[in-house]
Protein backbone atom coordinates (compact mmCIF):
# COMPACT_ATOMS: atom_id res chain seq x y z
CA UNK A 1 0.00 0.00 0.00
CA UNK A 2 1.93 2.82 -1.13
CA UNK A 3 1.37 6.36 -2.65
CA UNK A 4 3.18 7.14 -5.21
CA UNK A 5 4.23 9.74 -7.22
CA UNK A 6 2.00 11.01 -10.08
CA UNK A 7 3.71 12.50 -13.35
CA UNK A 8 2.68 16.02 -14.42
CA UNK A 9 1.84 17.33 -17.81
CA UNK A 10 3.98 18.20 -19.93
CA UNK A 11 6.05 14.94 -19.14
CA UNK A 12 7.04 13.12 -22.29
CA UNK A 13 6.24 9.75 -20.69
CA UNK A 14 2.53 10.70 -20.88
CA UNK A 15 2.68 10.46 -24.69
CA UNK A 16 4.53 7.02 -24.82
CA UNK A 17 1.78 4.34 -25.15
CA UNK A 18 2.21 1.33 -22.37
CA UNK A 19 3.19 -2.18 -23.04
CA UNK A 20 0.82 -5.28 -22.25
CA UNK A 21 1.13 -7.02 -19.26
CA UNK A 22 2.23 -10.63 -19.44
CA UNK A 23 3.18 -11.18 -16.12
CA UNK A 24 0.19 -11.67 -13.78
CA UNK A 25 1.96 -12.11 -10.31
CA UNK A 26 2.16 -10.47 -6.99
CA UNK A 27 4.29 -7.50 -8.61
CA UNK A 28 1.06 -6.69 -10.87
CA UNK A 29 -1.77 -7.23 -7.99
CA UNK A 30 1.05 -4.93 -5.98
CA UNK A 31 0.68 -2.08 -8.62
CA UNK A 32 -2.62 -2.39 -8.58
CA UNK A 33 -2.92 -1.73 -5.32
CA UNK A 34 -0.43 1.24 -5.01
CA UNK A 35 -2.78 3.05 -8.11
CA UNK A 36 -5.61 2.69 -6.18
CA UNK A 37 -3.86 4.27 -3.25
CA UNK A 38 -2.34 7.17 -5.53
CA UNK A 39 -5.94 7.71 -7.57
CA UNK A 40 -7.73 7.83 -3.95
CA UNK A 41 -5.27 10.12 -2.65
CA UNK A 42 -5.20 12.57 -6.10
CA UNK A 43 -8.40 12.58 -5.23
CA UNK A 44 -9.30 10.67 -9.06
CA UNK A 45 -11.54 8.16 -10.42
CA UNK A 46 -9.64 6.64 -12.75
CA UNK A 47 -5.67 6.29 -13.11
CA UNK A 48 -3.40 4.55 -15.53
CA UNK A 49 0.09 3.02 -14.31
CA UNK A 50 1.84 5.53 -17.18
CA UNK A 51 0.46 8.01 -14.66
CA UNK A 52 3.27 7.02 -11.74
CA UNK A 53 5.68 6.37 -14.66
CA UNK A 54 4.93 2.43 -14.86
CA UNK A 55 4.58 2.12 -18.90
CA UNK A 56 2.10 -0.98 -18.30
CA UNK A 57 -1.51 -1.44 -19.86
CA UNK A 58 -3.55 -1.26 -16.16
CA UNK A 59 -6.14 0.95 -15.40
CA UNK A 60 -8.08 1.28 -12.20
CA UNK A 61 -11.65 3.13 -11.96
CA UNK A 62 -13.19 4.06 -9.00
CA UNK A 63 -16.75 5.93 -9.76
CA UNK A 64 -18.62 5.98 -6.76
CA UNK A 65 -17.02 4.38 -3.45
CA UNK A 66 -20.39 1.96 -2.96
CA UNK A 67 -19.52 0.27 -6.04
CA UNK A 68 -15.97 -0.25 -5.09
CA UNK A 69 -12.72 0.21 -7.24
CA UNK A 70 -12.40 -2.51 -10.47
CA UNK A 71 -8.78 -2.95 -12.22
CA UNK A 72 -8.48 -3.65 -15.72
CA UNK A 73 -5.17 -4.97 -17.78
CA UNK A 74 -4.78 -4.73 -21.28
CA UNK A 75 -7.84 -3.16 -21.85
CA UNK A 76 -8.99 -2.31 -25.84
CA UNK A 77 -12.42 -0.78 -27.16
CA UNK A 78 -13.65 -3.36 -29.20
CA UNK A 79 -16.80 -1.58 -30.28
CA UNK A 80 -17.61 2.19 -30.02
CA UNK A 81 -21.10 3.00 -30.79
CA UNK A 82 -21.72 5.87 -33.11
CA UNK A 83 -24.09 8.01 -31.10
CA UNK A 84 -21.74 10.82 -29.31
CA UNK A 85 -21.64 12.58 -25.79
CA UNK A 86 -20.06 15.48 -24.61
CA UNK A 87 -18.14 15.05 -20.86
CA UNK A 88 -16.36 17.46 -18.85
CA UNK A 89 -12.44 15.37 -18.24
CA UNK A 90 -9.12 16.39 -16.39
CA UNK A 91 -6.58 14.71 -15.39
CA UNK A 92 -4.61 13.29 -11.85
CA UNK A 93 -1.45 14.34 -14.27
CA UNK A 94 -3.17 17.98 -14.86
CA UNK A 95 -4.77 18.61 -11.46
CA UNK A 96 -7.24 21.94 -11.50
CA UNK A 97 -7.89 21.96 -14.91
CA UNK A 98 -10.66 20.48 -17.25
CA UNK A 99 -13.02 20.72 -20.76
CA UNK A 100 -15.49 19.16 -22.42
CA UNK A 101 -14.32 16.03 -24.49
CA UNK A 102 -16.54 14.55 -26.99
CA UNK A 103 -16.71 11.01 -26.73
CA UNK A 104 -18.97 7.80 -27.66
CA UNK A 105 -21.83 7.06 -25.67
CA UNK A 106 -21.33 3.51 -25.58
CA UNK A 107 -18.33 1.19 -25.59
CA UNK A 108 -17.18 -2.77 -25.51
CA UNK A 109 -14.08 -3.27 -23.78
CA UNK A 110 -12.24 -6.65 -23.82
CA UNK A 111 -9.79 -6.36 -20.85
CA UNK A 112 -8.02 -9.36 -18.12
CA UNK A 113 -8.30 -9.19 -14.28
CA UNK A 114 -5.62 -9.59 -12.15
CA UNK A 115 -5.50 -13.22 -12.75
CA UNK A 116 -5.09 -13.23 -16.86
CA UNK A 117 -8.79 -14.11 -17.04
CA UNK A 118 -10.47 -12.74 -20.31
CA UNK A 119 -13.60 -10.49 -19.52
CA UNK A 120 -15.92 -8.22 -21.83
CA UNK A 121 -17.85 -4.85 -20.58
CA UNK A 122 -20.29 -2.74 -22.44
CA UNK A 123 -21.01 0.06 -20.55
CA UNK A 124 -22.46 3.87 -21.36
CA UNK A 125 -22.36 6.89 -19.47
CA UNK A 126 -19.52 7.90 -17.10
CA UNK A 127 -18.03 4.70 -17.34
CA UNK A 128 -17.52 4.55 -21.13
CA UNK A 129 -15.98 8.03 -21.29
CA UNK A 130 -12.96 7.09 -18.06
CA UNK A 131 -12.69 3.66 -20.55
CA UNK A 132 -11.91 5.84 -24.01
CA UNK A 133 -10.07 8.41 -21.61
CA UNK A 134 -7.91 5.85 -19.92
CA UNK A 135 -7.26 3.76 -22.61
CA UNK A 136 -6.29 6.66 -24.83
CA UNK A 137 -3.34 7.32 -22.22
CA UNK A 138 -2.45 3.73 -22.61
CA UNK A 139 -2.06 4.50 -25.60
CA UNK A 140 0.10 7.50 -25.37
CA UNK A 141 -2.77 10.08 -25.93
CA UNK A 142 -3.06 12.74 -23.10
CA UNK A 143 -6.69 13.84 -23.10
CA UNK A 144 -6.07 17.16 -24.70
CA UNK A 145 -5.44 16.11 -27.52
CA UNK A 146 -9.07 15.54 -28.03
CA UNK A 147 -9.71 19.50 -27.73
CA UNK A 148 -9.36 21.87 -30.06
CA UNK A 149 -6.04 23.98 -30.68
CA UNK A 150 -7.74 26.72 -29.55
CA UNK A 151 -9.22 25.03 -26.74
CA UNK A 152 -5.97 23.25 -25.84
CA UNK A 153 -3.67 26.12 -25.52
CA UNK A 154 -6.10 28.01 -23.16
CA UNK A 155 -6.16 25.00 -20.99
CA UNK A 156 -2.29 24.35 -21.15
CA UNK A 157 -1.28 28.29 -20.47
CA UNK A 158 -4.28 28.16 -17.29
CA UNK A 159 -2.48 25.46 -16.29
CA UNK A 160 0.83 26.51 -16.26
CA UNK A 161 -0.13 29.80 -14.41
CA UNK A 162 -1.98 27.88 -11.90
CA UNK A 163 1.19 25.90 -11.56
CA UNK A 164 3.40 28.69 -11.38
CA UNK A 165 1.50 29.84 -8.13
CA UNK A 166 1.66 26.72 -5.95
Amino acid sequence: MTIRPIIRYPDRRLALPARPVTAFDDGLRELAQDLLDTMRAAPGIGITAPHIGVPLRVVVLELEAKDGARIYVNPEITWASPEMIMHREGSVSMPGVNDEVQRHARVRISYQDLDGNMHTEETDALRAVCHQHEIDQLDGMFWIQRLSRLKRERLVKKYEKMSRNL
